[in-house]
């Protein structure tokens, strides 16, 4: 796509959003300027804000419940710390209530370190976000939104691990709670669902998340680190 073609796409969509509507980006081709863009530093220089705006202002209109990003921040932190809470009053618990607390309290982890793990990353790279979301339509965790100005800006690399962190954090949390549910006596049967739960996330990125969700944009913007 050139450039005549991008500014073609991207005022088709500026204008949808201007008549108060909610453009359907694909459709229109913006996902397919947006990989353009990327491919050249000089059009990212140039189209980065504008590609933004649109992007930001689609989401909002097809997202209903959005917040601003210090909400999701104090929200985000407060689950983790509530999580670690439960762990930690396991130690102290009679069985079942042990391994209720740790179950808990590992799920609650394993949910709530996603989207802190690609915002701390995001923010190393340069990386910045503008909401934090419930996308009740996706059926999917809530989430922090990139602005994708400073997104285009950063380095497709840099790109790639914050899309991974998030993945990688999640598929880590039950492996990582299980020597403490052992330190702590906990039944085997708990330590074991922990486990299958570990190895069947493992499972379900390797046969969905490489085709639709993390993995695939880490492996997208990894080819075109490689393409440089």
């Amino acid at each position: 796509m050139d450039e005549v073609a991008i500014d073609r796409t991207l005022g088709a969509c500026e204008q949808q959003l201007q008549a108060g509507e909610t453009p359907d980006l694909r459709a229109l081709g913006f996902w397919r300027a947006v990989a353009a863009v990327k491919r050249r530093r000089d059009l990212v220089d140039r189209y980065a804000s504008r590609v933004a705006a649109i992007d930001r202002q689609s989401f909002r209109r097809r997202v209903r419940l959005t917040f601003p990003i210090g909400v999701g921040i104090v929200l985000v932190v407060g689950g983790l710390l509530v999580d670690l809470l439960f762990l930690a009053v396991a130690s102290g618990a009679q069985h079942p209530w042990r391994e209720i607390l740790v179950l808990v309290g590992a799920g609650g982890l394993d949910i709530a370190t996603h989207g802190p793990a690609h915002l701390v990353v995001g923010a190393l790279v340069g990386i910045r976000f503008t909401d934090w979301f419930i996308d009740l339509a996706a059926k999917r965790p809530p989430g922090f939104k990139t602005d994708y100005a400073s997104y285009l800006r950063a380095s497709p690399r840099a790109r790639a691990w914050m899309h991974a962190a998030g993945a990688i954090v999640t598929k880590l949390t039950p492996f990582l709670v299980v020597p403490y549910a052992l330190a702590i006596d906990t039944d085997a049967w708990a330590v074991g669902v922990l486990l299958v739960v570990g190895v069947g996330q493992l499972v379900s990125d390797i046969v969905y998340s490489t085709k639709k969700s993390d993995w695939k944009k880490y492996s997208r913007e990894m080819r075109l680190a490689r393409s440089r």
